[in-house]
């Protein structure tokens, strides 16, 4: 039974990977600013924000893990390299591995990229990418020069259960009320996913063999996927008839759609430049075949089908849909 300490550990990937580990029959202890955690007394929880790094010392003073997963990003503040390495200094000895959840973010726009690809500069625009990518040159230095013990994940879209953005359940609710789902010009665009599942996976086994010290591993589902296809996928995956509405970006810029905050008009974040990864080197050294999209998505759907249904506010979309030119069809996948 291992002794592990997981930053975060309550909703997307945290929570899959706790499951995961209780299973396993670990001593797991979480470390978050919630009241309380999904897991009751199956695990000890440690209140402290991680972004305070006195607070952070302050609260593993004396502690002893074998492992840390480290998972958690603070979308208001950003979380820094230095409050990262806080962490991983203070659970540093005796530690067997610690395990730290990136980004294909690092990764400029384009592909396709392996883990050997430059990662973007220090200096990146967009701090979500350079603040991943600092963190990553900042731990696999703490490896070099103190002997901690690194590995990173570095994951595409991540789809699953609990997923606190608005991206599968933005697509499900529109299928289940019958809306036509709108797609941003020729809907040529690529992504990739990834499950919560998976992720936590994948860090699991990256804790536990000991080639993956030092390593980072790409997770997103290969080839990458149209969102086109995506939207198909999903349709399928959830037993829904789909109308689409091709929308040209000018226009839908024009009409205040967005991408991080509302209205959205492909879920959160989703109609960014493509970033692709391969994600061989997970499979060759760790043995982790990834969930095929539409198997995950369906399994998802199965799930998101049992909560309470939401009421979505489609006033916005009613009048993007209304403008001239722009045609509702129903497709076939």
């Amino acid at each position: 039974m291992a002794r592990i300490l997981v930053i975060g550990g309550t909703q997307l990937i945290g929570r899959a990977l706790v499951e995961q580990l209780l299973a396993r029959g670990d001593e797991v202890a979480l470390m978050h600013r919630g009241h309380d955690t999904p897991f009751g007394d199956r695990v000890r929880s440690m209140r402290c924000d991680r972004n305070d790094i006195a607070a952070v010392q302050g609260a593993l003073t004396g502690e002893r893990f074998d492992v840390v997963y480290d998972n958690v990003y603070d979308w208001q503040r950003g979380t820094t390299p230095e409050q990262v390495l806080a962490a991983a200094r203070a659970t540093a000895p005796g530690l067997s591995r610690y395990v730290f959840t990136s980004s294909v973010a690092v990764y400029p726009t384009g592909g396709v990229y392996t883990e050997d690809s430059a990662m973007v500069a220090e200096d990146h625009p967009e701090v979500y990418s350079a603040q991943k990518a600092n963190t990553e040159r900042a731990l696999f230095a703490l490896g070099k020069s103190e002997g901690v013990p690194v590995s990173t994940l570095r994951p595409a879209f991540i789809y699953g259960p609990h997923n606190a953005f608005d991206r599968e359940a933005f697509f499900f609710d529109r299928l289940r009320d019958g809306r036509p789902i709108i797609v941003p010009d020729d809907g040529q665009a690529t992504m990739q996913w990834v499950s919560a599942h998976d992720v936590a996976r994948a860090a699991i086994l990256a804790a536990t063999h000991d080639v993956a010290i030092g390593q980072a591993y790409n997770l997103g589902n290969m080839p990458p996927i149209t969102q086109l296809d995506f939207v198909t996928l999903l349709a399928r995956a959830s037993g829904h008839a789909l109308r689409v509405a091709h929308v040209p970006r000018a226009l839908i810029q024009q009409m205040g759609g967005g991408l991080m905050q509302p209205p959205n008009y492909f879920g959160v974040y989703l109609d960014l430049p493509a970033i692709t990864a391969d994600s061989a080197r997970v499979t060759e050294q760790l043995g982790l075949t990834l969930t095929p999209l539409e198997a995950g998505m369906r399994d998802t759907y199965a799930w998101y089908a049992q909560l309470p249904r939401v009421t979505r506010d489609y006033a916005w979309e009613d009048a993007l849909l209304g403008r001239d030119g722009v045609e509702v069809v129903s497709h076939h996948g």
